[in-house]
């Protein structure tokens, strides 16, 4: 089996169905709350999620709210970078039982092939390392679909998954695209801005899930703001599948476990 096919079946809803809850992704900051706990908080998440989304520190981000920003930011001052995250997980003697994502910027990745010239080769260089210490898959929240080629090409030699973003401003057409371009599963954020932040979902959620999940072949799994079972609890019912993030960095910075609060999660 491919890695990227790896996510889509830990994903499935009617493959998970024993669960009696959706399927839940982890989002945790590489090397957070302490780089030498990294590969420990990794497997405790991953024993408690179905997925696992690995953040890739970066100082400018777009779409993550002040929790992520201020994990990122320490994880940065401790060295934590996109060659730390994938030499650490190649140093890992056992197998995770949940497949892994890196979500990263854009930069981190075009700066990994170094002297390279040519973006391609840099992003065969990250590709093949990826696959070779158990990455599944990438989410790369500011490359476009339409500049996605090369990174896409360079992916799918290994068998790797790009994951494609909607929001609910995201046109009609646009929609039925990026679900057709994704891969492992559509990540569906569920209301416009960044993470973390108010938890209250809007009101037009169900609808709009609704339209992703017509729309796509793959699991849906919808995140931004959910941090409590309810959430989890009412998602369910429109997605195949519950991303959490700022909630569990919460976790980590009060030095609680992570998979307990996941396994209460699912209620």
């Amino acid at each position: 089996m491919l890695p990227r096919d790896q996510i889509r079946t830990a994903l499935a809803r009617d493959l998970i169905a024993a669960k009696r809850s959706p399927a839940l992704v982890a989002f945790i900051t590489a090397g957070y709350p302490e780089p030498s706990e990294f590969l420990n908080v990794l497997r405790a998440v991953a024993g408690a999620a179905d997925a696992v989304e690995i953040g890739v520190p970066f100082s400018d981000p777009m779409a993550d709210g002040v929790t992520i920003q201020r994990s990122s930011q320490h994880a940065i001052e401790r060295g934590v970078s996109l060659k730390w995250i994938l030499d650490e997980l190649a140093r890992r003697d056992y197998e995770l039982p949940s497949p892994v994502l890196l979500m990263s910027y854009l930069n981190p990745l075009l700066a990994f092939g170094g002297e390279s010239k040519e973006s391609v080769a840099g992003y065969g260089a990250l590709a093949a390392r990826a696959a070779e210490v158990g990455v599944s898959g990438f989410i790369v929240p500011d490359l476009p679909h339409e500049e996605s080629a090369p990174l896409r090409a360079a992916l799918d030699r290994h068998g790797l998954a790009l994951v494609q973003l909607v929001t609910p401003a995201t046109p009609a057409e646009r929609l039925r695209a990026l679900c057709a371009a994704s891969q492992g599963f559509v990540y569906a954020v569920t209301r416009t801005g960044i993470t973390g932040g108010e938890s209250t979902l809007p009101a037009e959620t169900a609808k709009y899930l609704a339209a992703v999940k017509a729309a796509s072949q793959l699991p849906v799994c919808a995140g931004f703001g959910v941090r409590r079972a309810e959430q989890v609890a009412t998602l369910a019912r429109h997605a195949d599948g519950v991303i959490v993030g700022s909630a569990l960095i919460e976790v980590l910075e009060r030095g609680e476990d992570p998979a307990k609060f996941l396994r209460a999660l699912r209620g």
